[in-house]
């Protein structure tokens, strides 16, 4: 019988390259001539190279998250680190990820190869960038200590179809992530928002910087010049189960890999990401022994809890029953922590 490890790895979104990850990919990524590679694609398209964005001697803000610079950066972060999985010990049962994680599931899954995941990852960031059509804001809906109040979140997307049903506003839900809504909306819409909440833990409402309208009808036009420039034949059938937005499963050996490239460059973009239904279909399907968050950043991992929470994983309930667990066996385990990363990695 294996005594290896069972894994479902999670990839991070925009907003978790930020000041201290400046330095991860030379830290981390220990592949040259792949780096070269992406290097090459970013030259190609007139871009700054990863070398020359991870390598600057401060973090900026504007340059840094930016959605052609930060998708980059968190695409090879994210396969830097599930390359430096050590696969003696651990074996990785499904991959899943948040928003433009999907991007990088799909190539940590194999169903794009490296580059070609780079390419879509990064072409997919560029054309949001050029286009930043609206904006994200992010308002939680459970109590401190993370335990669930549906009669508040009821409450808070109640307001939200009241704003989306004004005229001249949009708002609508873009990521269910854990015990955090994230809205996506222009901008009468997400400040009506911001006006009609409560202000709560000295955060929130927070609008995110660089956003746009994520995983709503608003980016339909940037879906369809995906469409245009990444065709279907850079898909292929993947080695791992792959996960996606709505909790459904791409087995290897049985994808339609025509509706997996619609639904990547269609649904995912324009329709609601439920990444709390992902890891509770993960959970529940796979029953690993730990979830595995590759980096860059450590943020993800308070919205992977906050989901297996809401899926009753382990009897978990709230945050000081989950870091009781976590003290005792690590089951969660954040690559971008250094700690952490030890435990998995080669």
């Amino acid at each position: 019988m294996s005594s290896k490890k069972t894994a479902v790895v999670i990839c991070p979104g925009r907003g978790t390259y930020n000041a201290a990850e400046l330095g991860y990919l030379s830290r981390h990524f220990r592949d040259a001539d792949l780096m070269a590679r992406f290097d090459a694609e970013r030259t190609r398209m007139g871009q700054d190279s990863l070398a020359a964005l991870d390598g600057a001697e401060r973090f900026s803000l504007a340059r840094h998250s930016r959605g052609d610079n930060a998708s980059a950066l968190i695409y090879a972060a994210t396969l830097g680190d599930f390359m430096a999985i050590n696969r003696d010990e651990v074996e990785v049962v499904a991959v899943t990820g948040n928003s433009m994680g999907w991007y990088s599931a799909l190539a940590c899954g194999g169903a794009l190869s490296a580059e070609e995941g780079f390419k879509v990852s990064n072409t997919m960031g560029s054309l949001m960038q050029a286009a930043l059509i609206g904006g994200q804001v992010i308002y939680p809906w459970v109590d401190e200590d993370w335990r669930p109040q549906p009669t508040r979140r009821a409450a808070l997307l109640s307001v939200v179809d009241e704003i989306n049903a004004r005229a001249g506003h949009v708002l609508t839900l873009s990521i269910d992530l854990g015990g955090m809504l994230v809205l996506a909306g222009d901008e009468p819409g997400l400040a009506a928002f911001e006006a009609a909440v409560e202000p709560t833990q000295g955060r929130f409402p927070m609008r995110l910087g660089n956003h746009a309208a994520f995983h709503s009808h608003l980016q339909a036009p940037v879906a369809q010049q995906g469409r245009d420039q990444l065709p279907a034949s850079l898909f292929q059938q993947p080695d791992l189960p792959m996960i996606d937005g709505r909790g459904a499963i791409w087995w290897p050996g049985a994808c339609d890999l025509g509706a997996l490239w619609s639904y990547t460059l269609g649904h995912q973009v324009t329709e609601t990401y439920d990444f709390t239904h992902a890891i509770t279909v993960a959970a529940r399907e796979f029953a690993p022994d730990m979830f595995i968050v590759t980096g860059p950043g450590t943020t993800l991992g308070g919205a992977v809890a906050q989901s297996l929470i809401r899926a009753g994983w382990r009897g978990i309930e709230d945050k000081s029953s989950f870091k009781q667990q976590q003290d005792q066996h690590p089951r969660l385990i954040s690559m971008g922590r250094e700690d952490q990363r030890a435990v998995v990695s080669k």
